[in-house]
């Protein structure tokens, strides 16, 4: 099935959202000129989600991409969620209070984020009561705490991740007594979601991160040329220390079962996540949810068996790993991406691709034909296709989508290839998750001026 080159760009720019941060936005100039983001799905509905907003009570901006598994419910949850558990942990306590107070009085709330949103990232309104509701008893207890400290970057994105979590279980317990509500609040649990966050704020890059989306910081050296600096680390079997965190956690006895094939308890590859009640939850909670809960779930077969070898739950922690950077001038982007791209990318390809886009410079790498026997035939049309792309190359208005092309139509020589792009995209439903999962990027721009001049400051 073949498709023209407009269908695929129609299909690759479906989902594509920019936005650029105004000059000045009242309180400072912001360390953002602006994002890229765009999804590509392979699952039918797409599993994954992407978020970002503006803090409007407090400085900086938040980011985050969310990959979703056994179904989009708690990836959904978490990206229309979070990053108010993350705003409100960062508030100060007379802002809380005055929040609290509007409304104790019915008054109009104070707006905490402005969000970035593309049409297709929606809300579920059915909800939004039972999660106000939730978030309210949270920035409630934190107002009864006031230390009287300022917050903590790190410790508020852990306290909010952690919290988050903890809500989404909780609320599952308690059930609800509409009935759509109550199958809602049991799918988001029983499914589950890691989250990649970032807040930026001035100079101060933080990167939250639970599970195995990365971040990854896009950095021009002096001879022009980019390099990849990782801001996260795969919470999965790839990961020793991660590996070695799951066996401290439990009894010696459980070492040989806990990690198999890779997989927690043999069956799941992020060792961090949301939601995953099944992993979570001892065995008698998880029957009494089960057998009190709507029909829907009885007939689902993933609520009801039990893991292999569960002795010692919980098995799985949504705490993510926070890491802090500071921001130079040669810091030029932030790739937030689901596993789905960097299953098909090496970081340093993707640093390149996305520092020629942005700047518009195309480094010429010696085509590389890595042990192929390319006769002159093939080596002529290799070169016309480089000058056809060197012209075309900016033909995406947007960064991720950018990335996406290679991604998805990449060749043996790191080209794209549209034959390859118009074959993967075509795929049907059912075949496309064998050959890639869903990717969602988002790419963020960073103002070099603004950084120097706060290092001048300094």
């Amino acid at each position: 099935f073949y498709l023209t080159p407009s269908q695929v760009n129609s299909i690759l720019k479906a989902n594509e959202y920019s936005f650029k941060v105004p000059e000045f936005d009242g309180k400072n100039v912001s360390s953002v000129l602006g994002f890229d983001s765009n999804q590509l799905p392979a699952n039918a509905p797409i599993e994954d989600r992407r978020s970002a907003a503006t803090c409007l009570q407090t400085r900086g901006m938040l980011l985050g991409v969310f990959d979703g598994h056994a179904g989009c419910a708690c990836a959904q949850a978490v990206s229309e969620r979070l990053f108010y558990y993350i705003a409100v942990s960062l508030l100060p306590h007379e802002t809380l209070l005055e929040i609290e107070n509007a409304v104790e009085s019915g008054r109009a709330l104070l707006p905490i984020l402005q969000w970035h949103k593309h049409p297709n990232d929606y809300f579920s309104k059915e909800a939004s009561k039972l999660y106000f509701n939730s978030l309210r008893t949270y920035w409630q207890e934190l107002i009864d705490l006031n230390s009287g400290e300022t917050t903590d970057v790190r410790e508020a994105l852990i306290n909010a991740f952690k919290r988050l979590d903890n809500d989404i279980s909780l609320e599952a317990q308690v059930g609800d007594p509409n009935s759509f509500l109550n199958y809602l609040v049991l799918r988001v649990a029983f499914s589950g979601a890691t989250a990649c966050v970032a807040h930026v704020d001035g100079v101060d890059l933080h990167i939250a991160n639970t599970g195995d989306s990365r971040a990854m910081l896009g950095v021009q050296e002096e001879d022009g040329s980019w390099s990849a600096v990782n801001l996260s680390y795969d919470h999965n079997a790839q990961n020793e220390r991660e590996v070695e965190r799951v066996k401290m956690e439990h009894p010696k006895s459980e070492e040989k079962s806990l990690v198999k094939q890779d997989r927690l308890l043999g069956l799941l590859m992020p060792f961090r996540a949301f939601g995953d009640v099944k992993f979570k939850w001892s065995i008698e909670l998880q029957k009494r949810v089960v057998e009190s809960g709507p029909d829907q779930l009885n007939d689902n077969e993933y609520t009801k068996f039990i893991p292999p070898n569960y002795h010692t739950p919980p098995y799985l922690t949504a705490e993510p790993e926070v890491i802090h950077h500071r921001l130079r001038p040669q810091d030029k982007f932030l790739v937030l991406a689901t596993d789905g791209l960097w299953e098909t990318m090496h970081r340093q390809d993707v640093a390149r691709i996305v520092g020629e886009y942005l700047t518009g410079v195309h480094h010429q790498q010696p085509i590389a034909v890595g042990g192929y026997k390319v006769t002159l035939g093939q080596m002529h049309r290799l070169l016309t296709e480089r000058r056809a792309r060197i012209s075309s190359v900016f033909e995406d208005q947007n960064a991720a989508t950018h990335l996406i092309r290679h991604a998805v139509g990449n060749n043996e020589f790191g080209t794209v290839d549209h034959e390859r792009l118009s074959k993967m995209l075509s795929l049907p439903e059912e075949l496309a998750r064998m050959y890639r999962d869903d990717i969602t990027i988002i790419v963020v721009q960073f103002n070099s001026h603004v950084i120097g001049a706060y290092q001048d400051e300094e």
